[in-house]
């Protein structure tokens, strides 16, 4: 059975930084991607950053040059580090993961989720 475990979300003023941490457990496997999302009250669950086959990242343009997608070599762990965090990041925030053989951020292309850690920034 695989599990996501997100922790390290927590409230911050603007302009401060937070990472996030997802672990993985169970036979997910090497050929998994994973990605994190983010849903604010009121709004649809939307991409972050996701890894995709190669290793290569996609991000939002919203959070394009304040996030950091990264991964431990086992794969076990995925990270999300945000800098200059905005009042408008405030959202629960979600890791996820998708066959590798598909691409980017799409919600609907993620079989396995976690069940969020809540990031508050104020300003």
């Amino acid at each position: 059975q695989v599990q996501l475990v997100e922790s390290g979300g927590g409230s911050v003023q603007a302009g401060g930084s937070l990472r996030l941490s997802c672990e993985v457990s169970g036979s997910i496997g090497r050929t998994y991607c994973m990605g994190w999302f983010r849903q604010a009250p009121g709004k649809e669950r939307e991409g972050v950053a996701a890894f995709n086959n190669g290793g290569t990242t996609t991000y939002a343009n919203s959070v394009k040059g304040r996030f950091t997608i990264s991964q431990d070599n086992a794969k076990t762990t995925v990270y999300l580090q945000m800098n200059s965090l905005k009042p408008e990041d405030t959202a629960m925030y979600y890791c996820a993961a998708r066959a590798c053989w598909t691409f980017g951020l799409g919600v609907t292309l993620y079989n396995y989720w976690g069940q969020g850690t809540q990031v508050t920034v104020s300003s």
